[in-house]
């Protein structure tokens, strides 16, 4: 069982801090039920409430310092986001963002990188679709590194950078 002021990644929500336990007392609402309240880190006035025993919504702890210096090394190594066929990439992009997998996250930014490098080159837009999921799964990838190593989440796509060409170069 989580407690307070620990962290929490939370389904498509992100890291969020548990604020506690609660029983909702509204109408509808199962009055025996204990919740915990979950605040999304940046917005402190938003309250998630979530049965205890929820089963559908993921949820796992962040990353610590060593599990984000271990996926930034694993990142040139990881394959892209396999999708099978092209109808299918919004759902692909969206099971791999719920699966809470962080290396998913990494192989779907890879993925997303080529495909905008790939357009771009070729005179055409980025789909609006590879638009919002990369700024998302960015989102989600880069707040969970900031946290894990103490680090501003703007700095974090040049940190990586700068790990993957320094491991490079050894």
């Amino acid at each position: 069982m989580w407690k307070k002021g620990d962290y929490v990644v939370y389904g498509e929500k992100g890291i969020c801090e548990v604020d506690g336990t609660t029983h909702l007392n509204i109408p509808g609402a199962d009055s025996g039920k204990l919740y915990y309240v979950f605040i999304p880190v940046g917005e402190k006035e938003t309250k998630i409430y979530s049965p205890v025993d929820n089963e559908k919504v993921p949820l796992r702890r962040p990353m610590n310092h060593q599990e984000a210096m271990e996926l930034i090394e694993e990142i040139p190594e990881l394959s892209e986001l396999s999708v099978p066929q092209e109808k299918f990439r919004e759902d692909a992009y969206k099971a791999a963002l719920r699966s809470l997998d962080c290396r998913q996250w990494a192989s779907m930014l890879k993925t997303l990188r080529r495909r905008r490098q790939n357009r771009l080159g070729q005179g055409k837009k980025v789909t609006a679709t590879d638009e919002r999921y990369f700024r998302r799964t960015e989102e989600y990838l880069y707040s969970e590194l900031a946290m894990a190593l103490g680090k501003k989440k703007s700095e974090m796509e040049e940190f990586i950078s700068l790990c993957i060409r320094k491991r490079e170069q050894a």
